[in-house]
């Protein structure tokens, strides 16, 4: 009968002390804290650092309401690594987060994963670059098409709608890049038939250094007969723009780019480019974490969030809007 009643009181006290840590990991709205997986392309460029800023303030404004929210920041080292980020990916699976916010590097590599944390019960949102599933919460991203559509008119305008033109792709299977080059080329060619679009199918590649062989390579090709480039994103801009300035025809060859960096308004303010057409990468991921957390509360959540581009030239970077853009917080 002692051992008995021993028993009981120690089963009593495990009890008072679960319910005790149950409570103490809830948060004001009765649910646990909510692990949020955000995963990049990469970790190293200014607008990933700036997406990480947008979720981290996502998940401040959360706990301010009573909702406790933990973002996990995690990317591939290099941009390229597409076998890297499905791990990261699965990692996080097997780990048990309750949502991943993505930007895949490639849009068919990473169906399998996010269609295997489906259904393990781990939902994704998609954010910046599209996928090619229909197994997903939502897509938060600039609309690319349109952006390329606004660097066709503003080169055009630039070059007098005439003239021969280089496009440097950025790396093969990257749907936002991709439609980022498919809108310039339809833009140039309804919209400027004088201009001759001489090079569009050379990639840049993952980083900076190998965008700046892949852009010596094709100035060298073309010399002089070259009027105007377009290059599709921040790493493939900043090569373009280093190869430019090492050959001696920055400010020679209209140069309109794609993202922003301390270097591209350096480059504006000389002349050495043109325009850049600016994401709002602080709002994708801001908005990436709150579309993933409203619908893990029931929420109703849009399939597609546009969050807009500008194109920001020497003549309108000094306004507010554009200084938003071009000082993102990191």
């Amino acid at each position: 009968m002692k051992k008995l009643t021993i028993l009981i009181i120690a089963l009593l006290i495990g009890l008072t002390a679960c319910g005790s840590n149950q409570t103490s990991s809830t948060n004001k709205t009765g649910s646990k804290k909510l692990m949020i997986a955000v995963i990049p392309k990469g970790t190293t460029h200014a607008f990933w650092k700036s997406i990480n800023a947008g979720a981290n303030k996502a998940a401040a404004d959360y706990k301010t309401q009573g909702v406790d929210v933990e973002i996990i920041w995690k990317g591939p080292l290099k941009e390229d690594d597409r076998e890297q980020q499905v791990q990261v990916v699965e990692g996080f699976i097997s780990q048990g987060v309750n949502g991943i916010v993505l930007a895949p590097l490639d849009d068919k590599a990473l169906v399998r994963p996010v269609e295997e944390a489906k259904k393990a019960g781990v939902p994704t949102v998609i954010m910046d670059s599209g996928l090619q599933s229909d197994q997903i919460t939502s897509f938060v991203a600039t609309d690319n098409k349109k952006g390329g559509a606004m660097a066709a008119d503003r080169l055009g305008e630039v070059l007098g709608g005439k003239g021969r033109v280089i496009m440097l792709r950025y790396a093969e299977g990257s749907a936002s890049t991709t439609d980022r080059e498919t809108g310039f080329l339809e833009q140039m060619k309804a919209k400027f038939p004088n201009i001759e679009l001489i090079s569009t199918d050379q990639y840049a590649g993952a980083t900076r250094d190998t965008a700046k062989r892949a852009s010596e390579n094709l100035l060298q090709r073309f010399g002089n007969d070259v009027n105007g480039v377009f290059a599709s994103n921040e790493s493939a801009s900043t090569g373009m723009l280093l190869a430019l300035q090492d050959m001696g025809k920055a400010g020679k060859i209209s140069f309109v780019g794609f993202d922003a960096t301390p270097q591209f308004v350096e480059a504006m303010k000389n002349n050495q480019m043109q325009g850049v057409v600016l994401q709002n990468p602080f709002a994708i991921g801001e908005l990436g974490v709150k579309t993933m957390v409203d619908s893990l509360l029931g929420k109703h959540v849009e399939k597609r969030i546009d969050t807009g581009a500008m194109m920001v030239t020497p003549e309108n970077m000094n306004t507010a809007e554009a200084q938003k853009l071009l000082n993102p917080p990191v």
